[in-house]
């Protein structure tokens, strides 16, 4: 039965998503829905593209074995980026009536700022969506009773979601995402309160966290400890806002209200849902000890506690419920984060060496290269050892330290220059490279060079580097060629002005178009 409805799942999320395929009339259906997404929409796809396996199945694990000082980064940091994003960046983004969020950096400072972050913000999500892709092929493992693979599981996993998310774009992943969130939000309920009620109720959970220490947020220790766990809290909250999938949820709003306040409410949302695996996932330390016991033991997994209880403790319908609601978190997550990478990457990148393209060649393209990132995440994926929570909290690390300052300071700072962007970009990610390599023992450092990087984040070190470069860079003589000389340069100066006084709109008309 378990099987079988998997299976009809499976079949009726592709049915969806072609079914979304038939609006795609040209690349803005493909990549923003024709800005036609009503509010409830784009509440549910902000929360179901961030509720994914990391939340459900990452979180959980690192909560049971670190507690709440363990997550910060998710879901304290992520929930935080989409409530920074709705009130500080959607309106002026959506303003500006853009495709990308490398749109927006290349009329602000040129063509090769644009290329870079774009290439930047591409390279984050292999992380991101090799994480839902593990745990694709961890949930088939676990269904199939080991029949098939974890590695079978993956290939399996990833074939769905390619084949709606391919044909509808964005318009599949908001209609999937939409059905998905009622699954999510439906079954994980049903199953905390059923694991609940086996463990004693809410308020015998709540006691047994809090004297095992496991509610105890903030840290303890010298400062050190301090600018870690702020690091830890930013790589989130600050690293995801330079991200193509969250502006694209934003942009695909039918108007501005939808686009501040769905994904304030869905960040929001995310936040205190967030809790319910965790709830249940501990539940289990108290349900049954032995389990829980054995999947932290060395060489166990933690990220197998929650769906082993659930198919060793629970009755069919609710492992039915469970897995259904899994793999709506994973799918929505995945068809979210598999488009949003190809459409930066064939916007902002390929399409610039391709003048008078059609639009009809150009979602051909998009098509083309969502295919080819899905091979390349799915071979991360399957040579990766990282925890799915620590593919997440790495994908990350690079938009942190590379593209958040050009896109904050362009936004907010009208002296902000095509050169202290270029400087941002540059140094932020030389010093998180140069911390990160010996760090990993892939680069020979002094001692204390490594233990700087073991101590403090080297992600929050290139943000300070990154912030101070761009500062630097855009108050210094301008040696390096503006954005584009001359006119370009006119109308890049009074966007940042425009946007730091929310009026962004007034300029779209005036940008210049792509060559």
């Amino acid at each position: 039965m378990l099987i079988a409805f998997v299976v009809l799942y499976l079949l009726v999320s592709v049915g969806i998503g072609l079914y979304a395929a038939t609006r795609v009339k040209n690349s803005s259906d493909y990549v923003t829905a024709g800005r036609h997404l009503p509010f409830y929409i784009t509440v549910a796809t902000v929360f179901a593209t961030w509720f994914g396996a990391e939340t459900v199945l990452g979180i959980s694990a690192t909560f049971v074995k670190d507690g709440m000082s363990g997550i910060i980064a998710d879901p304290f940091g992520s929930s935080a980026a989409l409530i920074f994003f709705g009130l500080f960046f959607a309106l002026p983004l959506y303003r500006m009536n853009l495709m990308t969020l490398g749109d927006f950096y290349r009329r602000r400072y040129g063509r090769a700022v644009e290329i870079i972050t774009s290439i930047v913000i591409t390279i984050s999500y292999l992380g991101w969506v090799a994480a839902q892709i593990s745990a694709l092929g961890l949930v088939f493992a676990v269904l199939s009773r080991g029949q098939i693979t974890p590695e079978w599981g993956m290939v399996i996993g990833t074939g769905v979601v390619l084949l709606y998310t391919l044909y509808g774009g964005m318009w599949s992943v908001a209609l999937t995402d939409f059905m998905q969130m009622l699954v999510i939000v439906a079954g994980l309920l049903y199953i905390a309160y059923a694991v609940g009620d086996m463990a004693g109720g809410v308020g015998t959970v709540v006691d047994h966290m809090a004297a095992n220490g496991k509610l105890e947020l903030l840290p303890k220790g010298n400062w050190l400890q301090w600018v870690a766990f702020i690091a830890g809290f930013s790589t989130m909250a600050l690293g995801s806002i330079p991200q193509q999938d969250v502006f694209q949820r934003v942009n695909s709003a039918r108007n501005e209200t939808g686009a501040v306040w769905g994904t304030i409410t869905g960040g929001v949302g995310y936040f205190f849902f967030a809790f319910v695996p965790l709830f249940i996932a501990y539940s289990a330390s108290i349900v049954a000890p032995e389990l829980v016991a054995t999947h932290l033991a060395e060489g166990g997994d933690s990220q197998m506690i929650l769906p082993q209880l659930v198919l060793t403790h629970m009755p069919v319908m609710a492992q039915v419920l469970f897995f259904g609601a899994l793999l709506s978190a994973i799918m929505s997550t995945a068809s979210g984060t598999l488009l949003a990478p190809s459409v930066t990457f064939s916007e902002n990148v390929l399409r610039g060496f391709m003048p008078g393209m059609s639009d009809v060649h150009f979602l051909r393209m998009t098509r083309i290269i969502v295919v080819i990132f899905t091979g390349l995440t799915l071979s991360f994926a399957l040579n990766s050892e990282a925890s799915i929570y620590q593919m997440v909290e790495q994908a990350y690390s690079v938009t942190l330290a590379m593209a958040f300052a050009p896109l904050a300071f362009g936004l907010y700072w009208k002296r902000a220059t095509n050169q202290g962007a270029i400087f941002a970009i540059a140094f932020g990610g030389l010093v998180w490279i140069s911390l990160l390599l010996p760090m990993m023992g892939w680069l020979p450092a002094p001692d204390a060079w490594i233990e700087l990087a073991m101590t403090i984040p080297p992600q929050f070190i290139g943000l300070l580097a990154s912030v101070a470069a761009m500062v630097a860079g855009s108050l210094l003589p301008q040696w390096l060629p503006t954005a584009a000389e001359g006119m370009r340069q006119h109308h890049g100066h009074h966007l940042g002005e425009a946007a730091h006084h929310g009026m962004a709109a007034a300029l779209t008309e005036h940008t210049p178009p792509r060559p």
